[in-house]
């Protein structure tokens, strides 16, 4: 039997061993001879693909692969043999090699060919180009699709799609010869270290629809942190991190000043509000600029009507901003997804919105760009009142348009919500880290009101207080291993009882009490729960579990992160315990990317796989991903930010998880804050913002 990647009719193409090269919007996928066709292979512009076909032939044939790598976020190398070509024997004495980047509107490609032959080299180099401008959800969906017709000339190539948009690649020097079937040629003759180049740049041009979103200049909207860590898998983590963050940067359309993070590729790289939201919220420690810009962008795009299509409603923060609809077909029975290009289908984006509005406050947003956002924030609120909660007082979810997505957490697989027998929950669906957040949230907002003297405050805090009274009541459930809260409540009100990493997203919210932390801390910590590489999503012990399931069994990081965070906020030494093993996890994790922490990977325990298993449709880079490097370094830090009190409060770990610790780059209140921890967690700031006093515990 052979092995079969590519994948089949209405199958998600898979990703593991692909290399990406990305500047946001624009990204190339390729395969690791740097070839691009079949698949998802392609590079892309604007949720479509602009090039579906780059392949390379030097007499005819392909050359063999040799490596082929990022290198660095925009940047992407691949050398190859042109075998049968220069001298005689197993060395191979003709390279290719290909250098791929992208900018937020073109990609280029320099192909080189170099002789080390003893005698000339005469070879003909051939390029085959393709497009289709399928738009980015028929790729992820596996339909097949259509090439468009080529105009072909010596130093140019163009494509025209039904819309007007018009790709254009050109081509340095101008081929030689053209063939019927459009692909091009040169002839090359190279004498001894000798070597021939060639230039391709694809862009698009004349494009009739507006983008959603655009590349960002040289202006970055978060400061840029450099670590030092005894446990150099730290270090190199973070470095890789800022890389990734930085290559998913775009800017607002509507206004270009705002910058947010697109939520990751190849399939999400567009503005997310759950995504950015939470990424904008991990990477507070680095500025609140893009905090700011992310808040900016949701409230410009805030419901202000009641849509059954998109799931509109007054005050509703969007799930999905796209350029055109989104057409795909889910995992179970056949059941397709089409989204309108602005929808609302999230459960839980709003009360993130608010809360990140209030971290961003603590943090040193300035109070001018807080107050042009509390008109937002009063509409937020009026959702959380008027429209989000249930008749029994929770806030539920359910897709009522019958195309859209059956589960609006961010667990949003059809198989997410189970009972412990494994069976489905049903619709509308109360999950317990939903009720938190909104928890969360009430308070936030009863800060941010008192703070800026608008009435409301009490009727919130009251609010939240009789929420946590009814979540107390109804989502918590026993086994032979003790108390726990349910992932959520069904239609009847039944508690789905399986154990899952949605625990992790309860604490520092304020919905426990002291009893109940505990007893949450004491299941995220059990080896069912804690892989060893990060929190599965699902105990290993459930009906329902796999470990290469996409929510039911497979760790993400920044689901890790938020448990870590919510651990580092709880007191007791077992949620420290429990918080460094995970911080470990992650390390642990990171290498085997190259420090580049995917969507997800697989679920199995460290202790008898040894690496972490790749998630064959993982997105990589992620946003969300990316920025848990952050949660861990303020986690280890105790970084607790009140700028509006004109305080910083440091509360490190003792000892340190990673050995001596020096961050310098970290951003309070606008001003550059440099930390230096010793591996006992003793605390020496080496530049801390003047107007805050620091606090050390």
């Amino acid at each position: 039997m052979t092995a079969r990647t590519d994948p089949g009719a209405g199958q998600k193409p898979y990703l593991h061993g692909m290399v990406i090269a990305l500047q946001a919007p624009v990204f190339a996928l390729s395969t690791i001879d740097g070839q691009v066709r079949d698949g998802a292979a392609g590079w892309y512009a604007g949720d479509r693909r602009i090039l579906s076909g780059l392949v390379v032939t030097v007499d005819g044939a392909e050359p063999v692969p040799l490596d082929g790598h990022f290198a660095g976020a925009a940047h992407a190398r691949f050398v190859s043999a042109g075998r049968g070509l220069g001298n005689a024997g197993a060395d191979p004495t003709v390279l290719v090699e290909r250098d791929r980047s992208v900018t937020g509107t073109a990609v280029r490609e320099v192909i080189t060919v170099v002789s080390y032959a003893t005698e000339p080299v005469s070879c003909t180099v051939g390029v085959a180009l393709a497009c289709d401008l399928a738009p980015i959800y028929d790729v992820a969906s596996g339909r097949p699709t259509a090439g468009l017709a080529p105009d072909v000339q010596p130093a140019a190539t163009r494509w025209r799609g039904a819309d007007g948009a018009t790709v254009l690649a050109e081509y340095s020097p101008p081929a030689d010869g053209i063939t019927s079937a459009g692909a091009l040629s040169w002839t090359v003759v190279l004498g001894r270290q000798q070597i021939w180049e060639l230039v391709i740049v694809v862009t698009v041009v004349d494009d009739p629809v507006p983008a959603v979103v655009l590349p960002v200049g040289d202006d970055r909207a978060f400061a840029i942190p450099t670590v030092r860590a005894g446990d150099h898998r730290l270090s190199e983590l973070i470095t890789q991190s800022v890389s990734d963050l930085s290559g998913l940067l775009v800017a607002d359309a509507a206004e270009t000043r705002d910058q947010m993070l697109a939520a990751g590729a190849p399939w999400y790289l567009t503005l997310f509000g759950r995504d950015s939201i939470w990424a904008a919220r991990m990477t507070l420690p680095l500025g609140t600029r893009l905090a700011g810009g992310t808040l900016r962008a949701l409230a410009r795009r805030q419901g202000v009507r009641t849509d059954a299509a998109a799931e509109e409603q007054p005050g509703k923060i969007l799930h999905e901003l796209r350029r055109a609809p989104v057409d795909l077909a889910s995992g179970h029975a056949g059941h397709r997804i089409v989204l309108p290009p602005v929808y609302y289908g999230s459960i839980d984006a709003t009360s993130l919105w608010i809360t990140l509005l209030h971290d961003a406050w603590r943090w040193g947003l300035p109070a001018d760009e807080v107050e042009a956002l509390m008109p937002a924030l009063s509409a937020a609120l009026g959702w959380l009142r008027d429209y989000a909660l249930g008749p029994d007082g929770f806030i539920r979810y359910a897709d009522i348009t019958g195309h859209g997505l059956a589960n609006q957490g961010w667990k949003d697989s059809e198989d997410a919500v189970q009972f412990s027998d494994g069976t489905l929950a049903s619709a509308p669906i109360a999950l317990c880290e939903v009720q938190a957040y909104a928890h969360a949230a009430a308070g936030h907002a009863a800060a941010l009101l008192d703070g800026f003297g608008r009435p409301g405050g009490e009727f919130w805090r009251d609010w939240a207080a009789a929420l946590r009274s009814r979540f107390r009541a109804a989502f918590w459930v026993e086994d032979v291993k003790g108390r726990f809260p349910a992932i959520a409540l069904d239609r009847n009100g039944r508690p789905a009882d399986t154990v899952t990493s949605n625990l992790g997203h309860l604490l520092g919210t304020g919905l426990l009490d002291p009893d109940e932390t505990d007893a949450v801390v004491r299941r995220l910590a059990r080896s069912d729960l804690d892989s060893g590489f990060g929190l599965r999503t699902m105990s290993a012990g459930e009906v329902g579990y796999n470990p290469l399931s996409y929510h039911c069994g497979s760790v993400w990081p920044h689901d890790t992160a938020i448990a870590i965070a919510g651990l580092a906020a709880s007191p007791g030494a077992a949620a420290a315990t429990a918080a460094r093993s995970l911080i470990n996890g992650l390390l642990a994790a990171a290498p085997a990317f190259a420090g580049q922490l995917p969507e997800l990977y697989g679920g199995q325990a460290a202790a008898t796989e040894g690496h972490p298993v790749r998630y064959p449709t993982s997105c990589r880079p992620q946003a969300w991903s990316a920025a848990a490097s952050m949660v861990i370094v303020r986690a280890i830090l105790g970084l607790v930010a009140d700028a509006p009190a004109g305080v910083l409060r440091i509360q490190p770990m003792r000892p340190s998880p990673v050995g001596e610790l020096t961050v310098r780059g970290l951003r309070v209140a606008g001003e550059p804050l440099d930390v230096h921890l010793t591996a006992d967690g003793e605390v020496d700031i080496i530049a801390a913002p003047e107007r805050l006093i620091i606090q050390v515990t």
